[in-house]
């Protein structure tokens, strides 16, 4: 405040010194008072000091403190991070498509063709003839016609082969049919089977199993019923286990009824 102080002080000494002594000064203020200042002269004059009074006035009017303050620092804003929006993690799924027994075939035909061979699992909606060689399984919705080579188990709802090599089961929804000079090593499962060729393995069928007569079958079967052409060769077991008349309870009845 000393500052201030000493400012204070010597405005009201200029002035004083400004200011004229003796009778012209007051001749000239008695001239200027008999004069009614305009609305101008009144402005210019109230902003502007006359004495080291008013000078000091002015000064005690100030706000010297707030001069002296500095300015409180305004907290800085935070800034608004945007929000991190995460993509969405995709995993990548490879899974075998599995072709359901409700499903409806359509009627498109695969040809896999002489001298092609595929390794792999095939499925199919539609049917396929198979005159190359397929290592894998195969299970498609349509019919299977073979005439080359598959090492492994076949679905369809229909097989027929002829002249064919095949190692692995044959499910069928329907019938099958092996032709002659066609080799079978596997189980065959269907509802309907006529046998003409060579198989090795199990034949479970609910419905009719003919035997041609080239036909060569090393393994039971079981069946609604066995027809067995002259010439047929089997070695192994044959049950009617699907037939309308079960013979075990028949019998079991005739020696109820002899007690």
């Amino acid at each position: 405040m000393g500052f201030f102080s000493d400012l204070k002080e010597d405005l009201s000494q200029a002035v004083n010194e400004l200011v004229p002594e003796g009778g012209e000064a007051a001749e000239e203020t008695v001239q200027e008072s008999a004069q009614e200042p305009s609305a101008e002269e009144a402005a210019v004059k109230k902003a502007v000091p006359e004495s080291a009074d008013d000078i000091g006035r002015m000064l005690d009017d100030m706000d010297l403190d707030s001069l002296l303050e500095p300015e409180a620092e305004k907290p800085a804003e935070k800034a608004v991070e945007p929000p991190v929006v995460e993509a969405p993690v995709v995993q990548e799924k490879h899974e075998k498509p599995q072709i359901h027994s409700r499903g409806v075939a359509t009627e498109e035909t695969a040809i896999i063709t002489e001298g092609m061979t595929i390794q792999g699992d095939i499925t199919s909606q539609g049917s396929m003839d198979v005159i190359g060689s397929i290592i894998g399984n195969i299970e498609i919705m349509g019919k299977l016609n073979i005439t080359g080579s598959i090492e492994g188990a076949s679905s369809a709802a229909d097989v027929y082969a002829e002249k064919a090599r095949i190692n692995g089961d044959i499910h069928s929804a329907g019938s099958i049919k092996i032709g002659q000079n066609s080799i079978v090593i596997g189980n065959i499962f269907a509802t309907s089977a006529v046998i003409a060729g060579a198989v090795k393995g199990d034949i479970d069928v609910k419905g009719p199993v003919i035997l041609d007569t080239s036909a060569i079958v090393m393994g039971n079967i079981k069946s609604k019923s066995v027809q067995i052409n002259n010439g047929a060769v089997i070695e192994g077991l044959c049950s009617q286990c699907y037939a309308d008349v079960s013979p075990t309870s028949f019998f079991d009845e005739i020696k109820k009824a002899r007690k």
